[in-house]
């Protein structure tokens, strides 16, 4: 049996992650060498040696996660205090929290910074693919089906925003979307989800106006028009990010031998971080690390539409469009597609909090994967095989 389980994983997707996650730390090395000493006067490879202790310790989270099975997380057992603790994470930033980037959203412990929001967005995900599997009976059932999962969403988000933090705020929005869609209620319903959505979009703004609308977060918006028009204040993010993709070309200037990291691209090794990979390694590069994103987005789609369990199948389907949505806001907000929001790439950037949040999720996805492939490949073909009484019929009407 142990070996029917091993070869129900897929080593394809758990591979990609893998070299997905080591390139990444390189670009980590390569980017934050000038940035540690520069700004806080440590050695090069300060931060490199820090994503490499996250990265062993997300590796062991992740194989942890990869072998337990998902379906307990769907228990009240499990659920319950969950819930709790995301709230209480994200509740208690506003009193031991730290500030930093005119938001509180880091506690800050023995020197590493960890910010809840990240583990609330798999919270989210984990909590709404429960109550919607279990709720698939009368799910087309607005007051019963529908509404109620949505209040847990609702305080989640509300205390993201107060930190202020709406980049990952909409993300989550954006994530609850996807698993509502993916499960199962009718369009009727989704129509009034859209219209109390639109409702209390206009209520938030009204009461939040000053901080959504502040001049600080409206500049976001106006220096898509151009950002070299103020380059040493509201443009000066974007236009070094594009002068950084922009002086890539196909091959890139080299590994290590960017410029723009060398103090005029902030933030060059978590949310520039595609920038740097654009300079240096140029289009090639950048085309590696969006083809081996789409290949994990891709393959959690298939999982979730193969899987036969309706819990895993959200599961799936959600951790997905986590990795795929948050990978389309950073390398749009880093192109000057969208505003810049402060969304990290997935197993790219440098940070913590956010590398084994998605240890977690990548886990659990590829135990999702595990199970699907071996109901598949081994309980349906027993299902399907005739009873041996059954086969040796036909030898003994021969007699």
């Amino acid at each position: 049996m142990l070996k029917k389980i091993l070869k129900s994983y897929d080593f394809s997707l758990i591979a990609v992650m893998i070299v997905l996650s080591i390139f990444g730390l390189v670009m980590v090395y390569s980017a934050s060498m000038a940035f540690a000493v520069q700004r806080y006067h440590v050695a090069p490879d300060h931060f490199f040696q820090k994503q490499k202790m996250f990265l062993i310790v997300a590796a062991g989270i992740f194989a942890f996660f990869a072998g337990f099975p998902y379906k307990i997380m769907k228990s009240t057992k499990m659920l319950v205090p969950m819930v709790i603790l995301s709230l209480l994470g994200l509740g208690g930033i506003f009193v031991f929290g730290k500030v930093a980037g005119n938001a509180q959203s880091w506690y800050e412990i023995g020197g590493i910074s960890i910010q809840p929001s990240e583990f609330a967005k798999l919270a989210v995900i984990i909590y709404l693919s429960a109550v919607y599997a279990k709720k698939q009976n009368y799910i087309n059932e607005f007051n019963r089906g529908v509404v109620p999962p949505l209040i847990y969403l609702i305080l989640i988000s509300g205390l993201i925003l107060l930190q202020p933090d709406f980049g990952t705020a909409g993300l989550i929005l954006l994530i609850a979307v996807s698993i509502i869609l993916s499960s199962g209620m009718n369009g009727k319903n989704i129509f009034k989800l859209i219209a109390m959505g639109g409702i209390a979009g206009g209520i938030i703004s009204f009461f939040l106006q000053e901080k959504i609308f502040s001049e600080v977060r409206m500049s976001r918006f106006t220096v898509l028009e151009d950002p070299f028009r103020d380059v040493l204040n509201e443009g000066f993010h974007l236009s070094n990010s594009l002068l950084a993709i922009g002086s890539g070309g196909i091959t890139g200037l080299g590994l290590g031998k960017g410029v723009q990291k060398l103090g005029y691209l902030p933030e060059s090794h978590t949310d520039f971080i595609i920038a740097v990979i654009a300079e240096e390694l140029g289009l090639i590069g950048v085309a590696f690390v969006i083809i081996c994103l789409g290949f994990i987005v891709l393959r959690g789609i298939h999982i979730g539409l193969k899987c036969k369990d309706p819990f895993g199948s959200l599961l799936a389907l959600g951790i997905s469009s986590m990795i795929g949505i948050q990978s389309i806001v950073n390398l749009a907000g880093v192109s000057g597609v969208i505003p810049l929001t402060g969304v990290p790439l997935p197993f790219v950037s440098y940070g913590g909090s956010s590398l084994i949040q998605l240890a977690v999720a990548a886990g659990i996805l590829v135990n999702v994967s595990m199970f699907a492939n071996y109901e598949q490949n081994y309980k349906t073909k027993k299902a399907e095989s005739p009873p041996a009484t059954l086969a040796r019929e036909p030898i003994r009407a021969r007699r």
